[in-house]
């Protein structure tokens, strides 16, 4: 502005005719508007000599054009392979002798196959030739690139069936104007003298008026503010356009023509005749304003931005967002693939079970990846095995998944051997996973059954990603993927469905490997839990044993049978999983039954059992190898069928339920010490129950009452419920408490046993007391014989009668008061006990042959089964235990006679 400011009170003559200045370029438009005048008359002369030159110039071109098409061996060379080849010579041979621009042949497609320039030959041609190309002559003045204006004449050529094959294009440059022309230039030269005359004496006039106008920006400056604006509106990769208020089109650049496929006539014309589509013509001339508002123009999605103009009209900017949109979702995908694979890696493998870990994977890829997905795998691998060395083309599918259960798939359970040529054997032996696009045309997948194969592809199933399942370098197996409700699978498909399988073969291979783990562990406990119930008439004893779906634990139970028809139940639990806790649970079963062998009662065995835990403990522990046994429980019972009296005594264990012959339910308080390994040297109590005949013992572990779901007050009182029925069978009961107590999934053992007490015939038992006197054998030994006569135990009188008297003898000379003489009837075997008041214990020696005694437990030893010392408050019980279906000592009765008259003493 300061710049005008200074120009404006400056106004001379010598500025004015500067051609620097506004005034001066006016000058010299009077001037050129004179010679315009004088051209006007020169063009009107040149127009009628152009005139006939162009007449002249049709019909040579047309000539030229025709007699090209039509001659020998041009519709031939245009069917040729390479047509121009053949018709570039005989193109530039015509047109040099005809001494026309150019003859140019091309294709229904545009492509030159001739040209005077080779450069180009196969570039498209300039210009419309739809005319010609509907079997039409087409003539009209062309700009031809390398030739200038020429007046072309474009004919077809036609095949044997009429159709075109080509075009022919003959053009004829304007180079020559009629010089008819020239005798009029002095006339002219003359008429715009005068003219300048006149130009010259109003530019001074002008020139000041354009000044104001132009704010004294010289034409430099404003040339520049075009070009900049020009540039800007042309080369932004933004589409502009301006907008009347009546709806016309005023402004478009090149990106808006592109973007919108705008008519090279179209500023000028409404906005509803340039065919837009319906919402983009609405919005471009509605009144209101928009921002970043996407509308459908041809396959491109285009953001608008709108704007008013004042005082009317609109401008809106257009951006293509086509390839963002692609590119965003292309971004989804990508998004959810990877939310996929996180979600595989949370859901697949929480159970550590082959088939279930197959689920899983089928259940996470559908319908998200595949419509239907398939998992097959070797028996071996599910039965936690190693799988074979070398690839077996023989598969358990034991997965199916898919949107519908109609499918003709081959179902879960089955066996399945593929053929060489079905991709899943490829994927076997290669370890590389194999697309299948279209599944109607996979012949190696057809021939392995052709029936089911042509029903899979009628369901609509139809592409097929067939994926290893590899780790370590192992194949687990394989995994189907199939799509029916979407477009076929990819080679991206491919490469995340390698992704996605390699995850999950990673959880199938620890499901594998924890199924051989668990299955070992499983072996070792079976085989060191009892195989079965000694036989034993004191109980009737039904049991369960569950282990944990987590793994093997320490749970364990035995029944052993005691001397004197007692039976000994036990209930442990060693705290913990795995190889560690069942191989503990073994040594402690171990360790019992040798106790028992002494026959202990339930306290002592349990302070025993207890120092040895103890030991084992504090010997590991310093020496690092494996865990303690710190955490173990024990439940010890007794029951004496010729009393019904039962001894308990536990060991940080539950305590037992009592079910009475009503019916009702009770829990017998009994007193509970440290768990195993913990008493340190604390005395173990014990309590005395009194079962009634038609009860039923309860002994179980902790699995069965506890859960982290359920309190142990919750479970006891759900025990309580399951039992409180009177007349139930052991086996009964058992399966009443396991229906009502079992979790759905046992995340500890259980053990559970239901001893039903059984009492022995008064009848088959006697008892005498003795007097510590030697001549008191002879009547006691008379009466034992006649009892075992009632019996039916003749068979076995005499050895009896040995047995008894040795007993008897050494509890009269070597025991203390009071002598009791207990004899037992149990099933196939006669119990023979007798108690005194003192707790030495006779030892079992051989007798020299000088020796005058010692024999008699040697004999003892001899003729029963077996025999011991048991050992109580008040002294001691030496028993021994004789089978009834023994064969009898072959002992002549002289030599038993002799043998029975050491123990009599002499009658007074």
């Amino acid at each position: 502005m300061d710049r005008s400011r200074s120009r404006r009170p400056s106004v001379r003559l010598p500025s004015v005719l500067s051609v620097h200045s506004v005034a001066g370029q006016v000058l010299i438009l009077q001037v050129a508007v004179v010679l315009l005048l004088v051209i006007a008359a020169v063009t009107a002369l040149v127009l009628q000599a152009r005139n006939a030159s162009l007449q002249d110039a049709k019909a040579r071109s047309l000539v030229g054009a025709e007699t090209f098409a039509h001659a020998p061996g041009t519709l031939a060379a245009m069917k040729s392979p390479d047509p121009s080849a053949l018709l570039q010579p005989q193109a530039e041979a015509a047109r040099k002798d005809s001494g026309v621009a150019y003859i140019i042949a091309f294709d229904t497609k545009g492509i030159r196959w001739t040209h005077p320039d080779p450069n180009l030959i196969g570039k498209h041609v300039v210009g419309s030739y739809a005319e010609a190309l509907a079997g039409r002559v087409h003539q009209e003045t062309y700009d031809t690139p390398g030739v200038g204006r020429a007046v072309d004449a474009m004919v077809p050529v036609f095949d044997t069936d009429g159709t075109v094959v080509g075009l022919v294009s003959v053009g004829i440059t304007l180079s020559s104007i009629n010089e008819r022309v020239m005798e009029q230039l002095p006339l002219l030269i003359g008429s715009a003298a005068g003219g300048l005359v006149l130009v010259t004496g109003g530019s001074a006039l002008v020139s000041r008026r354009l000044r104001r106008q132009t704010h004294g920006l010289d034409p430099a400056e404003m040339t520049r503010m075009y070009e900049h604006h020009d540039a800007v509106l042309h080369s932004v990769r933004e589409g502009v356009v301006v907008v009347s208020g009546e709806g016309r089109l005023l402004l478009a650049n090149d990106e808006a023509r592109r973007l919108l496929d705008l008519p090279e006539d179209g500023e000028g014309r409404r906005v509803a005749e340039l065919g837009l589509a319906p919402r983009a013509a609405a919005l471009l001339t509605s009144d209101r304003v928009a921002t970043d508002e996407v509308i459908l123009a041809g396959e491109r999605l285009l953001a608008v931005n709108l704007r008013r103009t004042a005082p009317t009209g609109s401008v809106a900017t257009l951006r293509d967002t086509t390839e963002l949109r692609a590119l965003a979702g292309r971004a989804e995908v990508a998004r959810e693939r990877l939310q996929l694979l996180y979600d595989a890696g949370v859901r697949i493998g929480t159970t550590l079970d082959v088939v279930r870990t197959a689920e899983e994977l089928a259940e996470i890829a559908v319908p998200r990846f595949a419509d239907y997905v398939t998992v097959e795998v070797p028996a071996a691998v599910r039965q936690g095995e190693e799988p074979d060395g070398e690839a077996s083309s023989t598969m358990d599918r034991i997965a199916v998944r898919g949107i519908r259960d109609d499918h003709p798939l081959v179902p879960a359970g089955e066996r399945i051997t593929f053929g060489p040529t079905t991709p899943q054997a490829q994927v076997l032996h290669s370890g590389h996973a194999v697309l299948l696009p279209d599944l109607s045309d996979a012949p190696g997948w057809h021939a392995q059954d052709p029936e089911r194969a042509r029903r899979v592809v009628d369901f609509g199933i139809h592409s097929l990603i067939t994926v290893p399942l590899q780790a370590r370098d192992t194949a687990l197996g394989m995994v189907d993927f199939w799509r029916s409700d979407r477009k076929p699978f990819t080679p991206d498909d491919l490469a995340f469905a390698e992704e996605l399988a390699a995850r999950a073969a990673v959880a199938v291979d620890n499901a594998r490997r924890y199924t051989r783990e668990h299955t070992m562990a499983v072996t070792l406990q079976r085989s060191l839990l009892p195989h079965g119930l000694p036989e034993q008439s004191a109980l009737e004893v039904a049991y369960r044993y569950l282990p944990a779906q987590a793994g093997v634990g320490g749970d364990w139970f035995d029944v052993i049978a005691l001397p004197g028809a007692r039976v000994a139940l036990i209930v442990g639990d060693v705290v913990g999983h795995g190889l560690h806790a069942a191989a503990t649970m073994g040594r402690l079963r171990t360790a019992v039954h040798n106790f028992c062998a002494l026959d202990l009662p339930p306290d002592e065995l349990l302070s025993h059992l207890d120092e040895l835990v103890a030991r084992i403990d504090e010997s590991e522990t310093g020496s690092g190898e494996s865990a303690a046994v710190t955490g173990a429980t024990c439940l010890f019972a007794i029951y004496d069928p010729v009393s019904g009296h039962c001894t308990i005594a536990r060991a940080g264990h539950p305590g037992p339920a009592l079910v009475h012959p009503d019916g009702s339910v009770a829990f017998p308080d009994v007193p509970v010490s440290p768990p195993l390994g913990l008493g340190a040297g604390l005395p173990v109590e014990t309590a005395e129950l009194q079962l009634p005949y038609g009860s039923r013992l309860v002994l179980y572990t902790d699995g069965l009452v506890e859960d982290r779901d359920r309190d142990i007050d919750v479970g006891l009182e759900l025990l309580r419920d399951a039992l409180a029925h009177p007349g139930r069978t052991p086996e009964q009961d058992c399966q009443a408490v396991l229906d009502a107590l079992l979790p759905d999934r046992p995340r500890d053992d259980i053990a559970l046993m239901v001893a039903r007490p059984e009492r022995l015939d008064p009848d088959r038992v006697a008892d005498w007391d003795v007097p510590c006197d030697p001549a008191a054998l002879s009547p006691i030994r008379a009466a034992c014989a006649r009892r075992l006569q009632d019996w039916g135990l003749d068979e076995i009188a005499f050895t009896t009668e040995l047995i008894l008297s040795e007993l008897v003898t050494n509890a009269i000379r070597y025991g203390g008061e009071p002598i009791h003489l207990r004899l037992l009837y149990d099933r196939d075997s006669l119990i023979c006990e007798v108690s005194d008041g003192s707790s030495t214990s006779p030892h079992l020696r051989r007798a020299a042959t000088t020796d005058e005694g010692g024999r008699g437990l040697f004999l003892v030893a001899q003729f029963a089964r077996r025999w011991g010392t048991r050992y109580t408050d008040r002294g001691k019980v030496i028993w021994s235990e004789q089978s009834l279906d023994a064969a009898e000592t072959e002992l002549d009765e002289a030599m038993g006679d002799l043998i029975l008259d050491q123990w009599d003493e002499p009658t007074p």
